[in-house]
């Protein structure tokens, strides 16, 4: 290592995440035994499986949902994330508006706000403790070319009907005091969890509805009616995929959603006077708006956890399921984290870890269930599955019991997120060679962008690259 950069005494490297160091890594439930039937089964039990389940018991009660997973309820991303619950949808407005008109963009972007609050009163009313508080999030930019970006996201969301209580530009330090920010934008619709805590809770309460989830039963093949595992097959009117990441390694899935990885540093606790120095009072989530872009949290027992992107993309959609981070990936994070926060430099990095999201080839997430089949889907988030999740699950909810014939069309089911097809990923190498020089490019316009008062034309040719 690099003078001046430091682990901690009983740094960990990957297992899991340092969210399951703080409270355990859990005992898998047990395994599926025999072949089974059910009303719905859910493959994949991170948020996006157990809120699906979670929604469906809590509307009809008599149905019988079960849930199948490889590891353990929120082994995935939904135990390895930033901890963002954020309003932020994937990719952008005008896209969802192709398919339903601004006023559909409108109101998708509505219900991802009011889903905020539908997550903290589910933890409320089940006792979930979560670490949650809706701090809202603060945007910097550090060079003049990032706040250009900034000023233009902000006056575009206008046209969105976004308005000055939902988001508006800030002095910079009015918040946080972020070494070298010359602008920021501040929004109220964010809060920060702890990831592992909400999704165990979420498990424990869906266990308590009624719902089986088994563990270490890893689905080999999905096919109308069935979901195949090497203990058993479970007969359903409904499967639903809810496999995000990892859906690569499905059958036939390979090119639907490129797992893109992302990767987290935690520091020790850090004492009152930094947090006193860097105006960081409250519970604010903190981003950038850099290509290369990063994302942290003040958590609950003071530490940063601070995020970003490490090794991008793995060969042929490959994920390394431990979750290892490379070393100069911590060693980038923890650099950057002490050039937005000097004061930091005298703390350590206690524990460093990796995860994949979906990202679909138009970065735009979906929601699907086809009645000829019974087979539905939900799912690439591109890093904001934290909230978007839970809109998915109640959307799942919705179109399952309409396919049933017990309830009809919603204002969830009429959002322009539903149905949504998009194009496969390219075959490989196309498909590493995309996405690592898209990454690459972004690496070299953040450089230059220090010297430049807009946005490089690099990072416009890595947008177009990948459709990003």
């Amino acid at each position: 290592m690099n003078e001046g950069f430091s682990l901690s005494s009983d740094f960990v490297n990957g297992d899991v995440s340092f969210w399951y160091r703080s409270i355990g890594v859990p005992a898998p439930d047990r395994r599926l035994d025999g072949d089974l039937r059910a009303d719905v089964v859910i493959v994949g039990a991170g948020y996006t499986g157990l809120w699906t389940a979670y929604y469906l018991k809590r509307a009809r009660p008599t149905l019988d949902v079960m849930v199948l997973e490889k590891e353990f309820a929120g082994f995935g991303a939904s135990g390895r994330n930033g901890g963002w619950l954020t309003g932020d949808l994937a990719g952008s407005h005008e896209r969802y508006a192709k398919t339903h008109g601004v006023e559909g963009a409108r109101r998708l972007q509505r219900e991802m706000y009011a889903s905020i609050d539908e997550v903290i009163e589910v933890c409320e009313k089940e006792a979930i403790e979560a670490d949650v508080v809706k701090g809202g999030v603060v945007n910097v930019a550090r060079t003049p070319a990032q706040a250009a970006r900034l000023r233009a996201s902000v006056a575009a969301a206008r046209a969105w009907g976004i308005g000055e209580a939902d988001l508006r530009l800030e002095d910079p330090g009015e918040r946080l005091r972020v070494a070298g920010a010359v602008a920021a934008s501040w929004s109220p619709h964010c809060a920060r969890i702890q990831p592992a805590k909400l999704v165990q809770g979420l498990a424990r309460a869906v266990r308590d509805l009624g719902v089986e989830i088994h563990e270490r039963t890893p689905v080999t093949e999905i096919a109308p009616g069935r979901a195949v595992t090497p203990y058993g097959t479970v007969r359903a009117r409904h499967v639903i995929r809810a496999t995000e990441g990892f859906t690569a390694r499905l059958k036939g899935l390979r090119r639907q959603w490129l797992p893109m990885n992302s990767s987290l540093i935690v520091t020790e606790p850090l004492p009152a006077p930094f947090w006193e120095s860097a105006g960081w009072q409250g519970s604010e989530l903190l981003g950038d708006m850099a290509h290369y872009y990063m994302y942290a949290q003040r958590t609950a027992d003071d530490r940063i956890a601070f995020g970003g992107r490490g090794r991008p993309y793995l060969y042929g959609s490959r994920v390394d399921a431990r979750g290892h981070t490379h070393e100069r990936t911590v060693e980038a994070l923890w650099r950057l984290l002490v050039d937005f926060f000097p004061a930091a430099a005298s703390s350590s990095v206690a524990h460093a870890w990796s995860g994949v999201l979906g990202v679909p080839r138009d970065w735009c997430s979906a929601v699907h269930l086809d009645p000829s089949t019974g087979l539905g889907w939900a799912g690439g988030y591109t890093g904001h599955g934290v909230t978007t999740a839970n809109l998915a699950g109640r959307t799942l909810r919705d179109l399952v019991l309409r396919d049933l014939t017990l309830g009809g069309p919603t204002a969830l089911t009429e959002l322009p997120w539903v149905g949504r097809r998009v194009r496969a990923w390219e075959p490989e190498p196309l498909r590493w060679l995309g996405v690592h020089t898209m990454y690459r490019l972004y690496r070299i316009a953040d450089h230059r962008e220090r010297s430049m008062p807009r946005t490089s034309a690099l990072a416009r040719l890595a947008d177009f690259i990948t459709g990003h």
